[in-house]
């Protein structure tokens, strides 16, 4: 559907080609700092009818400003009114303001009914356009298009992809604590645009996307049968990836989308199985007599890691991808689990239990380099934008109702809560749309 709805054309504006500098822009972040400070950048309206224009440099500026590399500068303290996002701006009443980005742009209809978005990004103290791209969409797309520009603006000041035009898939809690429902919700990543994909009959847990984008798998409890689906976004079909004796946990995709990793739950213990989604044959990886569980795959697929108590304590394992060559890689003070491979596959993300608290951590894939990003009364479910800089979790305050979203960056600087109508758990973070 979103690839039939809109048609996304990364090229440059016709006639603006000429005016592109051929080196790289002054202006520019360097995110492997750590803690960056924000670039002050000035987004004005877009030229539109109506208050359109408005509304898309409104998610563009926020977006931006959520990620904590931007620093939009307010509007009312812009010099220039940009009436003409054709012609250059008059730079030193950006200089004056401190806006060492400018963006300006136009949203106009097309005759035949699409919405064509297009914007210009100027460094304003080297006196030049850095970029320019338009896009088509239809009218009820506009956020999207928003969000890619946030990422186009994203990508050509960082160096590297951006992560605004996602969805996140979650399980939406309503209701009291003796008789909480559960069910699977998709938002756009900054919490608009909600809506349920299940009914709130069915208990629900740790839905996660298949690297096609328009697929999820989760665990279901529907008829009081614990049971691996997979749903198909687009059309809302679902389909039950196999009846097992016993309970099944954690499912996830492998890399490529062709098979589902999960745990299986027999006898007391738990152990670790792949399953081919075109056979449906199952292949198990670990054979312990401890509970092995939560499994994540590298980003190439070479590798996997898991959660394991099978040292007394949940730990964080290693292995390869045909279940060779199992190794601890956690080594701290209390319990780790939850842990997901980082996209870019330099780090893995995990939730630690310790000294009464539980933490967002990082570590390298050999265990080393632990950094706690942060700590709370309870805190879980990590996981990760698709360009390898932020994360996504979960959180119970004490004394709270019910858990909240919130993401956090790598810096452990930037924490803010997704806003989302009820309760929320178990995010899950899609790849880039398409």
């Amino acid at each position: 559907m979103f690839r039939r709805t809109l048609l996304r054309l990364l090229v440059v504006l016709t006639g603006l080609a000429a005016s592109l500098p051929q080196a790289w822009a002054l202006v520019e972040i360097n995110i492997n700092k750590g803690n960056v400070e924000p670039l002050p950048i000035a987004v004005t309206d877009f030229i539109a009818g109506g208050d359109l224009g408005q509304r898309i440099t409104d998610v563009i500026a926020a977006d931006l400003k959520r990620s904590g590399l931007f620093a939009p500068v307010n509007k009312q303290a812009f010099i220039e009114k940009i009436s003409n996002p054709d012609q250059a701006p008059r730079f030193e009443d950006w200089k004056v303001i401190n806006a060492q980005a400018l963006v300006t742009g136009r949203v106009t209809q097309e005759g035949d009914g699409r919405l064509r978005a297009e914007f210009r990004l100027w460094d304003t103290f080297g006196g030049k356009q850095i970029t320019g791209q338009q896009f088509y969409t239809q009218p009820e797309n506009w956020r999207r298009v928003a969000h890619i520009i946030a990422d186009a603006i994203y990508e050509r000041l960082t160096g590297e992809k951006g992560y605004f035009d996602t969805r996140i898939v979650y399980v939406a809690e309503s209701g009291p604590k003796t008789a909480r429902k559960r069910q699977l919700a998709i938002m756009d990543q900054d919490g608009f645009n909600a809506r349920a994909l299940t009914n709130s009959n069915e208990l629900v847990l740790t839905p996660r996307f298949s690297p096609n984008r328009q697929e999820i798998t989760y665990m279901s409890f529907e008829g009081n049968q614990p049971r691996v689906y997979l749903l198909q976004l687009e059309t809302g079909q679902r389909e039950v990836v196999g009846n097992f004796p016993g309970m099944t946990f954690s499912p996830r995709f492998s890399p490529d989308g062709q098979k589902v990793i999960m745990s299986l739950q027999q006898e007391g213990n738990s152990n670790i199985y792949t399953m081919d989604l075109r056979s449906r044959t199952t292949t198990r990886l670990t054979s312990t007599a401890a509970i092995d569980t939560s499994p994540s795959y590298s980003p190439d697929g070479s590798q996997i890691v898991f959660e394991s108590d099978r040292g007394g304590k949940p730990q964080l394992y290693v292995m390869g991808a045909d279940g060779s060559g199992q190794r601890r890689i956690s080594f701290g003070d209390g319990s780790y689990s939850t842990p997901v491979w980082s996209p870019r596959g330099d780090l893995i993300a995990f939730t630690k239990q310790s000294g009464g608290k539980f933490s967002i951590g990082v570590m390298k894939t050999d265990g080393s380099g632990e950094r706690i990003l942060t700590s709370g009364f309870h805190n879980e479910g990590p996981t990760w934008a698709p360009n390898g800089r932020v994360l996504m979790f979960f959180r119970q305050a004490a004394g709270a109702g019910g858990p909240q979203i919130y993401s956090i960056d790598l810096s452990g600087y930037n924490e803010q809560a997704v806003q989302t109508k009820g309760f929320a758990s178990d995010p899950a973070w899609s790849p880039l749309l398409e």
